[in-house]
């Protein structure tokens, strides 16, 4: 049998069955599956199989990360439930069923850009350089690069070829994209943007100028006239001529005889669209596009803009889990057009190295532990390079407390950067690769905010870990249990060690039951391992095992002890009470501490921690299923602390 096949059938159940499947599909990395009814995953148990390294929601699509052998597990999958693999375009069709209107929009606009950023890059690469060879000056060469030599002069004046290409003819790009995306024609999607951009049109970068000298050239119908004004460098014109473009050619091939479509289609559909953009669109889109840019960039220059920076710094990370951050790059190409560079862009590459900064923390703290390498690492290399979706759906969001890191990191950076005026030339170049887009004149203090980004989120991260702030009650239970090294009798590289049955009993008075029974999916679905749990009547908690104290949780509900043959096992105090500060608890016994059945070890004030709203039940679980060969419990039902309820044998092994 596969290695997957358990697994696969698992996923299949925990996804709510094939009835709740209606497609699915795979990528490099993960499984794409479009849900009838998306709350019967049961996320937790999904994120607990062996194979699977994360999950997340987006645009319509529940993904499950697989990693490398995706292709391996889906041919599993495909073989236990009979399911055939949709297409991508099938995925994306099913998904946007999902979605509403808002989030459609936000859809439209990402495949819109996306095709787009590759320009961005290179034109960004190129302004950037450009601006290196021709505007600083050096004291040695008595001026700029460029006038040291015809050589750079040439070089200089060359380079303004691709960068006119890519940022003045940017409607061209983005009315091909648009009328593509519709599913249009995407030849009359280039010439609806040529339409845009002509040299017969009034350039417009000049033309508030000559609007306001009443020197606009005109075409003139007689009755009316219309302006020639062109639309260099906009993003919304363009935007809103590409839809009328599309949907003008939808229109039109369901109406006209398909004998004659295609001699009137393009006709009809491109005439109207470039008179709409002309007389109405364009100007709208102008107007608009300006208001926006010119209310983002007060926010970026204005006395507030520390403000600006700190706000949109922290909350760029949340923004591309709802996928509004998709809206930043329509800002972003009205910025550069109005301001010939962008404030927001240094603040979204800060971002990226700020959730790459507390994945590294939690990587260090996590780095003994395969599993986790498997996420964290690849997950660190992207987000440095400016792709945070695995260091946010596969850690930061899941762990909660490198987010807040990272957020508080990037905001700070953010802060510096907008306070010293941070601009890049062009966008798509993030991480730490960011700097090769940012002017020569903001390079120093980019460098040093990327500083901030990395530090601030990797001390926090370490710091809020080891202070228990905001780290989830499954972390915590995972911590408490993870294998404690303690000292042991020296024997020879190949003695075999063979250890008795020991015995197991309640930790307090009581109703003993099973863990199916407790209200925490965490323990009733034994993630965290066997065990039992009991329903106290009293305050006072016995130790259940004869053993070492390893660990106290700083919220004093929990209690880790070591047994024979180092036998984990955790003593659970309360459901849900991690947030309760330790007030209802008091903790009787240090770690190193050794301790047998019978001895007190805490006492748990039960009326405060009901009083609280959370359950009172004490669960004790075996943590590592690796250590212990068989786990028992005999005598469920009402018993004395300290009666004998059950028995445990440690796994015999090799010492080295």
């Amino acid at each position: 049998m596969s290695e997957y096949r358990e697994d696969a059938k698992r996923l299949l159940e925990l996804v709510g069955g094939k009835e709740n499947i209606s497609s699915v599909w795979h990528c490099a990395t993960r499984m794409r599956f479009v849900l009838a009814d998306s709350s019967q995953a049961d996320v937790a148990a999904i994120e607990e199989l062996p194979s699977v390294r994360g999950t997340f929601t987006q645009a319509g699509q529940f993904q499950v990360i697989i990693g490398n052998r995706v292709n391996e597990f889906f041919k599993e999958f495909q073989a236990v439930s009979g399911i055939e693999e949709s297409s991508k375009a099938d995925l994306k069709r099913e998904a946007e069923s999902n979605q509403n209107a808002f989030q459609k929009a936000l859809s439209f606009l990402s495949d819109v850009f996306t095709p787009i950023i590759p320009a961005f890059i290179v034109g960004g690469l190129i302004l950037g350089f450009r601006n290196f060879i021709g505007d600083i000056p050096f004291e040695a060469l008595g001026g700029t690069i460029a006038e040291s030599s015809p050589f750079w002069q040439g070089l200089y004046d060359f380079l303004w070829l691709p960068g006119e290409a890519i940022f003045h003819f940017l409607p061209v790009h983005i009315t091909w994209s648009v009328v593509k995306k519709m599913g249009g024609t995407e030849v009359l999607g280039i010439i609806l943007g040529i339409g845009l951009v002509s040299g017969q049109l009034l350039n417009a970068y000049g033309a508030p100028d000559a609007i306001i000298a009443g020197e606009v050239p005109v075409w003139d119908f007689g009755s009316f006239q219309i302006q020639k004004i062109g639309y260099q460098g906009q993003v919304l014109p363009a935007l809103f001529a590409g839809l009328a473009q599309g949907w003008l050619e939808r229109f039109w091939r369901k109406h006209v005889p398909e004998y004659l479509s295609m001699i009137l289609v393009p006709f009809l559909s491109l005439i109207p669209a470039l008179i709409l953009a002309h007389t109405i669109l364009g100007p709208v889109g102008w107007k608009i596009g300006t208001w926006i840019g010119s209310l983002v960039y007060q926010g970026l220059t204005s006395s507030f803009s520390w403000l600006f920076g700190l706000v949109f710094g922290s909350l760029y990370a949340p923004l591309v889990i709802t996928g509004l951050h998709h809206m930043t790059n329509a800002v972003d190409a009205q910025l550069i057009a109005d301001y010939q560079g962008t404030g927001l862009w240094p603040m979204i590459a800060l971002s990226n190295i700020a959730q790459a900064s507390a994945v590294l923390a939690y990587w260090w703290m996590t780095r003994h532990d395969e599993r986790e390498n498997q996420i964290t690492i690849p997950a660190i290399i992207s987000a440095y390079m400016g792709v945070t979706e695995p260091a946010l759906f596969g850690v930061t969001l899941k762990r909660v407390y490198p987010m807040i890191a990272a957020m508080i990191g990037s905001g700070i950076a953010g802060l510096v950067a907008t306070l010293t005026k941070v601009t890049a030339n062009s966008i798509g170049v993030g991480g730490l690769p960011g700097f090769l887009v940012i002017q020569p004149q903001s390079m120093l203090w980019f460098f040093i905010c990327m500083a901030i980004a990395i530090v601030v989120p990797f001390v926090l991260t370490l710091t809020f870990r080891k202070g228990g702030l905001f780290v989830t009650e499954k972390e915590q239970v995972e911590q408490a249990a993870a294998p404690q090294t303690t000292a042991s009798t020296e024997r020879g590289t190949s003695e075999k060690l063979a250890f008795e049955v020991e015995v197991i009993a309640t930790p307090a008075d009581g109703e003993v039951i099973a863990l199916d029974e407790v209200e925490d999916k965490v323990f009733s679905q034994k993630m965290m391992g066997e065990g039992f749990a009991v329903r106290p009547t009293s305050q006072a908690i016995y130790a259940p095992i004869k053993g070492t104290v390893t660990s106290i949780f700083p919220s004093k509900h929990a209690i880790g002890i070591s047994g024979s043959n180092e036998t984990d096992v955790l003593i659970h105090m309360g459901l849900d009470t991690v947030d309760l500060e330790g007030k209802p608890f008091e903790v009787l016994v240090q770690e190193g501490d050794t301790v047998d059945i019978g001895v007190e070890i805490a006492r748990m004030d039960l009326a405060a921690v009901e009083a609280a709203g959370k359950g009172t039940d004490i669960v004790v679980v075996f943590t590592e299923s690796s250590q212990v060969e068989r786990m028992e419990v005999s005598d469920y039902g009402k018993h004395e602390a300290s009666d004998i309820i059950g028995e445990y044998k440690p796994k015999d092994h090799f010492s080295d």
